[in-house]
């Protein structure tokens, strides 16, 4: 069992480094392989993400791939609707919301797999246009209680962003989303500390892995790793909600 966790830790940081999707993956392999409850393993998980968040900022600046023009205004748009996002989700229904949010993903990993050819890559944009893509994730991200890169990565690919810079700018988002999440975590007592501690080292040596990878590929392979886990980690949120119906 535990060996089973160990290489789901690595994987998880691996796929942080590489395309900022796939955290959400350790949620259940901490319930099913360190005996946590759901509560415990998605607020262990968050709190885990704040120090793979720094390490992956830390390491995409040092490549010079963190657009802070770009990623400013998206974290400020994510941190003022993130508020209204966590309101909202108090009136919904969470299967619902779950559906919803596993067909996003789904939609917008095929779409990224399949782009239009005389589509550019944008490298820049208005300050209202990335605040909106900041207010989407955010306001996504408390609706769901998901992390801001599930929602962030693929919808920055779609609006035709550099996979690089959307994976970078995931990195921070992802600081800001574990930080407020796991603030409310901690006055509850779902934090497993003395799991999260060894976890994470676990999930930091994946994240030194995938950055490097993401580095050392093309863009369009990229691209396409990024659509393929999109389609894989929103399958399994779908398969997940469907089966606790």
């Amino acid at each position: 069992m535990i060996a089973c966790l160990v290489c789901a830790a690595v994987l998880v940081g691996a796929l942080i480094g590489t395309v900022g999707v796939g955290g959400i993956l350790l949620i259940p392999a901490l319930s099913a392989f360190a005996g946590l409850d759901t509560h415990q393993a998605m607020a262990t998980a968050l709190f885990s993400f704040i120090f793979t968040g720094i390490l992956g900022t830390w390491l995409y600046q040092r490549h010079g791939s963190i657009d802070w023009h770009i990623t400013l205004p998206v974290c400020a748009g994510g941190l003022v609707a993130g508020y209204f996002g966590s309101l909202a989700n108090a009136y919904t229904s969470p299967t619902m919301l779950n559906i919803l949010l596993s067909g996003v993903i789904i939609f917008a990993g095929i779409y990224a797999l399949f782009p239009a050819k005389s589509r550019p890559i944008r490298t820049s944009a208005s300050l209202p246009v990335l605040f909106a893509i900041g207010a989407a994730v955010g306001f996504g991200s408390g609706l769901t209680g998901v992390g801001g890169p599930v929602l962030s990565v693929p919808l920055m690919v779609i609006l035709g962003f550099h996979p690089l810079t959307s994976i970078a700018t995931s990195q921070v988002i992802q600081i800001a989303a574990a930080c407020s999440g796991s603030l409310g975590n901690m006055g509850h007592g779902f934090i497993h500390f003395q799991t999260a501690l060894w976890v994470t080292g676990l999930e930091l040596i994946g994240v030194f892995a995938g950055v490097r990878l993401a580095h050392a590929i093309p863009a369009s392979t990229l691209k396409k790793i990024v659509s393929v886990v999109c389609i894989i980690v929103g399958t399994f949120i779908l398969i997940r909600t469907v089966r606790g119906i």
